[in-house]
């Protein structure tokens, strides 16, 4: 395990890009000098009333997770930026988060260590909430209420003391959903707030919340 103390020497990108899109952004990435990454599949959410009539509002997903050096990771962004176009509508999003601790990765433990900047470019956060399966829309519900743009669902699974339950006395696991919301940092703890209020987070069983800093962004909107 490689860890650094009061500095964050890697990255964790995610890009989520429409479906059929995450082989390309790994073509990109590699030319970067990152070896691979980890494709998942989800589906994005569209608050459009037009797109709702035609029930056209879910969209399927792909969110590739990628750990590069902190230099390695900002370079990658900018080239997936000049290649995908994330400017443009409808074309994705990606950005990145500080992690302390990488293990597994002899290629990483190798990578030149990075200063950490200043704040003047983490203006997001990440929220993720894991809930059970069905309760996802609920999130973005109440997330969009406090300004959230919309965000991704992921299918999982995961068992825990609150979460099984029992069936012909075998224990059964149930599917979570895990929701990926970037928010501005100053509407962060309100969208957080109305989440646990609408879902009930506090309560033991109903799912957990989470965030991070991100630190380089392509593709959001204010």
């Amino acid at each position: 395990m490689t860890t650094f103390e009061n500095q964050s020497a890697y990255r964790l990108i995610y890009v989520i890009v429409n479906f059929g899109r995450g082989s390309e952004v790994l073509r990109v990435t590699r030319e970067s000098r990152i070896s691979g990454g980890t494709i998942l599949l989800g589906r994005g959410t569209v608050r459009s009333g037009f797109l709702n009539f035609f029930a056209l509002y879910e969209l399927r997903k792909e969110i590739v997770l990628i750990v590069a050096d902190s230099v390695t990771a900002e370079k990658a962004l900018e080239a997936l930026n000049k290649e995908m176009q994330f400017e443009k509508p409808n074309h994705g999003i990606a950005f990145a988060t500080a992690i302390e601790t990488v293990d597994g990765s002899s290629e990483l433990e190798d990578s030149v260590l990075a200063e950490e900047r200043g704040d003047e470019k983490k203006m997001y956060n990440l929220i993720t909430v894991i809930v059970d399966k069905g309760r996802a829309e609920k999130v973005i519900d109440a997330a969009t209420e406090e300004g959230s743009k919309g965000g991704t669902i992921v299918n999982a699974r995961g068992s825990g003391i609150h979460e099984r339950s029992k069936l012909f006395a075998m224990e059964i696991e149930p599917e979570k959903e895990i929701v990926l919301i970037v928010a501005k940092r100053d509407k962060t703890q309100k969208i957080i707030a109305k989440i646990r209020e609408d879902l009930q987070i506090d309560d033991p069983g109903k799912g957990i919340v989470f965030t991070q800093t991100v630190n380089d962004a392509y593709g959001l909107l204010d």
